[in-house]
Parts: C-alpha cells; sequence; structure tokens
C-alpha cells in the first residue's frame, strides 16, 4: 500500500525536487502551493510522466482551516497522511532596523505559524494511527543566525525548537519529528544574491560547491525511510560542512 506525503511549499526549489523525489519512491503526494501555481503544475506533469500519483493544491499554510482543509485531501484523495514536509517559507534580507510590522508578520506567520498549523492539522490523523513523520525545513542562518537576516534567522531557530519540543510531545504516539537545515542552496529564493556571493559561499564551503534541491530532498526522503525509525528531534544540517 502507498503511503501518502504532504509537502508544502511545492512550488519552490526544494519543495519541488522533495514531491519528484518521494514521488519516485513510493508515496502519493500532495503537493501544497500558495503563489506558485505554474510551477506545482509542472511539477504534477513531471510526476505524472513517470506514472506517480499526485495532486496540487493551494494552500496558505497561515491559515489554519486551510491546513485542515489540506488534510482532509490527502485523506479523501489517497486514503490517508504519513509524512509532512513542512517546506513552505518565505525569506527576508533587510537591516533589522528597518523590518516593518507587515514584514515581521509575514514571515514569522509562514515560518513559523505555517509550519505549526499544518503539524496541528496532519497529528489529527498521525496520533489516531500511531504513526507518522514530520520533517521541518529550517536553515543553517537558523542554527548561527545572518546579519540583515534577523527575522528570517530567528523565525528558522524557532523552527529547530520547535521540531524538538514537538518530538517529545508525539513520540508516545509513534510520531517522529525532524528538521533539515539546509545551507546555501541553488534556488531562486536564493538567487537574490549574486554571483559573488554565490563564489564567496563556495569558496567558505568546506566541501566546495553551493548545495542543490536534490541535496535538501535526498536528507529529507532519509527521514521517511525505515532506516531513520530511532532517530526524533534531531537537525541534519545539509550545508557542505559550512557549519560545524
Amino acid at each position: 500500500m502507498m503511503k501518502t506525503a504532504i509537502i508544502t511549499g511545492a512550488s519552490g526549489g526544494i519543495g519541488a525536487e522533495t514531491s519528484r523525489l518521494l514521488s519516485q519512491n513510493g508515496f502519493s503526494v500532495v503537493m501544497a502551493y500558495n503563489n506558485g501555481e505554474k510551477e506545482a503544475v509542472e511539477t504534477f506533469k513531471t510526476i505524472e510522466s513517470f506514472g506517480g500519483k499526485a495532486v496540487a493544491v493551494r494552500c496558505d499554510v497561515r491559515d489554519k482551516k486551510q491546513t485542515d482543509d489540506l488534510v482532509r485531501c490527502a485523506i479523501d484523495v489517497f486514503g490517508g497522511i504519513d509524512v509532512l514536509v513542512n517546506c513552505a517559507g518565505v525569506s527576508l534580507q533587510k537591516l533589522f532596523t528597518d523590518v516593518t510590522d507587515e514584514e515581521y508578520d509575514l514571515v514569522f506567520d509562514t515560518n513559523v505559524r505555517g509550519a505549526m498549523n499544518c503539524a496541528q492539522s496532519a497529528l489529527k490523523t498521525m496520533i489516531n494511527q500511531k504513526s507518522g513523520s514530520i520533517i521541518n525545513v529550517s536553515s543553517m542562518w537558523g542554527i548561527v543566525g545572518a546579519s540583515c537576516e534577523v527575522h528570517y534567522s530567528a523565525s528558522k531557530a524557532a523552527v529547530i525548537g520547535f521540531t524538538k519540543a514537538l518530538a517529545k510531545e508525539v513520540a508516545p504516539s509513534n510520531v517522529r519529528v525532524n528538521c533539515v537545515a539546509p545551507g546555501m542552496i541553488d534556488t531562486k529564493m536564493n538567487a537574490c544574491y549574486g554571483e559573488d556571493v554565490f563564489e564567496q559561499m563556495k569558496n567558505e564551503t568546506p566541501l566546495g560547491r553551493i548545495g542543490t534541491p536534490s541535496d535538501v530532498a535526498k536528507a529529507i526522503l532519509f527521514f521517511t525511510e525505515d532506516s531513520s525509525s530511532f532517530i526524533t528531534g534531531q537537525t541534519l544540517s545539509v550545508d557542505g560542512g559550512l557549519v560545524i
């Protein structure tokens, strides 16, 4: 019997690659997106082309009703939910003193509240069935912090704290909660940095390259597999050794 995974932020680089990879590894995939309908549809068509099962659903993770509906969609279409990947997120590069209240709300409501909303919605089923895996996507900046990205760094640090606390709470129900913390990854979100920053980060990374969405997706896949069945509450850095 196929398992079902919900991936939020599925229109982005990491979310799209995770959707493809999990589908290739036997998952029915519910791809949640908010603004990137075109990209989500393209990923859906790719999955469909190799015989995978997927559905693309618009969902603003900041809205609890929409995340409840997202989980209900997974149950109605594919019969349940086994994995939740909280990949939806927004970044913000700006001086701390210049950040507006609206920008603050957008970052925390998406990166933190969104992950919590989705987890609350999914756990109603996971706890009842006594199984499940939740994978949150943080960032290396959630571990060490980044200048001019204070709000983003703080939100991603909160995701790590959320992961640890929730892992303890739901472990008796055989639900695991883990986190991946990507470093500099070649995605549209990071395109704003420019080639000079990419080259600098490449030179500072011990493995000598920029990461790819596939690097992160493979780490996420690991947390869905039986090989990680005794791992929970952990944060796996996917950063080429940049943060050690």
